[in-house]
């Protein structure tokens, strides 16, 4: 049996520009200068309030991030209740997913910096909660790339490190892989470049979601 672990946000489903409009409202709340889109972007897969810090200018008090985390994630809730909110599913992510899940060799599981509520709200809209045996997310865990959501998922499953792997589109989805010592599989569709990936010790790097089955068999046999 495979356990096989998807990172959410760049992953699954693209969120970049909800991430990024409530990133900016929440700084600005906060009474300072929203950071530039790629620097959120390239903090996507955190947990929110390590996100938060790592954004914060040099010289701001730490502290900072915490609020400014309650405003982000106030921020991101109006706009995912508005009838214009785009988040949508990478291609051929749907039914990849659906594929797998199906076979009697796969549990799927999800390891993410989202909220659980983000997960849920995710979930029911795109019809997936059905899909996954474990659900790990950031109200629960450490920040990534510490290993604590791979572990749990295993112990959960009752799947060894040897027949895991985890798919994320950011280096701290692969450190979290190695970290746990599991296969770390990078995707190039989503919000680190394919050399950051690469250099944080990613086995493959599968171009589309279709592939990511075959990408599995050849990185955990049993």
């Amino acid at each position: 049996m495979k356990l096989v672990i998807f990172d959410c946000d760049g992953t699954i489903v693209d969120s970049q520009h909800a991430i990024t409009a409530s990133m900016a409202m929440a700084f600005k709340g906060a009474g300072l200068v929203e950071p530039p889109r790629e620097q959120v972007i390239g903090i996507v897969g955190l947990s929110l309030v390590e996100a938060c810090r790592r954004l914060l200018p040099e010289g701001t008090d730490p502290a900072l991030a915490e609020p400014i985390a309650e405003s982000y994630k106030a921020s991101f809730a109006h706009l995912r209740a508005q009838p214009d909110h785009h988040e949508p599913m990478y291609p051929g992510a749907l039914e990849t997913l659906a594929m797998l899940a199906q076979r009697d060799d796969v549990v799927l599981g999800i390891a993410t910096g989202k909220s659980r509520r983000g997960v849920d709200a995710l979930f029911e809209r795109e019809g997936l909660g059905g899909h996954f045996v474990t659900i790990q997310t950031a109200d629960d865990h450490p920040s990534k790339p510490h290993p604590s959501m791979i572990h749990r998922a295993m112990q959960e499953c009752g799947i060894e490190a040897t027949s895991t792997v985890m798919i994320g589109d950011t280096s701290y989805d692969i450190e979290m892989a190695v970290s746990a010592g599991v296969v770390g599989l990078g995707v190039a569709w989503g919000y680190h470049p394919r050399h950051i990936l690469e250099a944080s010790g990613a086995r493959e790097i599968v171009s589309e979601f279709v592939d990511v089955p075959e990408a599995v068999e050849r990185s955990v046999s049993n």
